[in-house]
This record gives C-alpha cells, structure tokens and sequence, in this order.
C-alpha cells in the first residue's frame, strides 16, 4: 500500500499548517510580508532542499530520450492559473519483471494527480517518495493546455514562480512543449 502511505503523507504535509495555525484573517492593511514569516519561508525552503538533496542528480541521457508525458516517468507539474497539479508515478513495489505494465500490474493503477497550491509546493515535493525519481532530481514542467486567452499571462507568470521555486529547491526543470520536452 504505497499508495495510501504516499497519499496519507502528503495530505498531512498539507494539512499540518491549518492544524497547528488554524484559520486567521489579517487586517487589509497588512499586506506586506512580515520578517518573521518571512524567514518562515526561507527556513521551509531549505529544508525542503535538504530532503530533495537526498535524490541523485538527473541522468540528462534518460530524460532527454523521453518524447510523451505518458512515457515519463519522474514527478511533472501541469502549471494552471491558481495552482498546480503534480503528477507522480508510484515505483512499483514488486520487483519482478513479470507482468510488468499488463492487466495485474497497470502503471496507470500507480500514477497520482494532486492539486497544490503553488505555495505548498515545496512541502509537496518532500511527500514523493525517493523511488519515484527514477530520472534524478529532474521535473518535467507545462503550461495547462485550453485555457482562456484573458488566463494565459497569469499562467505564465505563475509558471515562471513555479521555475523560479524548483531552481531554489535545486530541482532541474524540463520544460515540456506542444511538441515535446525542451530543456529550460
């Protein structure tokens, strides 16, 4: 069941600031960033890089030679207007060779889909299990696909947030196109 402890991790990493927080409303004056949080969020983040420092490197020769998003097989994000959904691929707990892929051993059965709040996206990428980088510290990043023309700089700008995070985080981004994966 690495499924359900994957799920079950990453829903108390999310949930963990609500409960020990709980729901506060600031005043609408406040709205700058206080120091305190934030070196809270200087202090996440790297501990966030620590945990992802314990991937290996990527294998550029691996991931380059992947041509559909279907075929990858390390964490890839889908950038949206006010979140991000990330895609990871559960390594399949049994060893063997045997049935790899077929009727009992679907890789669709270990694919999550998890929406995120680009905030939270350190903490998320800590919840993914090790053996679920089999690319290294590589993900596969892309714009959502169909949205509105008027949503479209808002995607961009927070696809550029996205990029901007996983660079501190020491991830490597590979940034997917209409026609492919193209190293950003």
């Amino acid at each position: 069941m690495p499924s359900l402890r994957f799920t079950l991790a990453l829903t108390t990493a999310l949930a963990a600031p609500f409960v020990l927080t709980g729901c506060t409303r600031t005043p609408a004056s406040a709205s700058t960033t206080s120091p305190t949080l934030a070196a809270a969020q200087r202090a996440a983040l790297d501990s966030a890089r620590q945990q992802l420092d314990l991937i290996p490197p990527p294998s550029k020769a691996r991931y380059t030679a992947v041509h559909s998003l279907e075929s990858w097989e390390n964490p890839y994000l889908t950038v949206q207007g006010n979140m991000v959904t990330l895609h990871v691929l559960l390594a399949d707990a049994n060893p063997s060779d045997l049935g790899q892929g077929g009727m009992l051993r679907p890789v669709g059965a270990r694919r999550r889909n998890l929406d995120v709040r680009l905030t939270d996206l350190p903490t998320a990428l800590n919840a993914i299990p090790v053996g679920s980088w089999p690319y290294g510290r590589v993900i596969a990043i892309e714009e959502a696909r169909n949205i509105p023309a008027n949503e479209r700089p808002i995607v961009r700008r927070n696809l550029e947030s996205v990029i901007k995070t996983l660079n501190d985080l020491g991830v490597v981004v590979y940034e997917w196109g209409n026609t492919g994966g193209t190293q950003g």
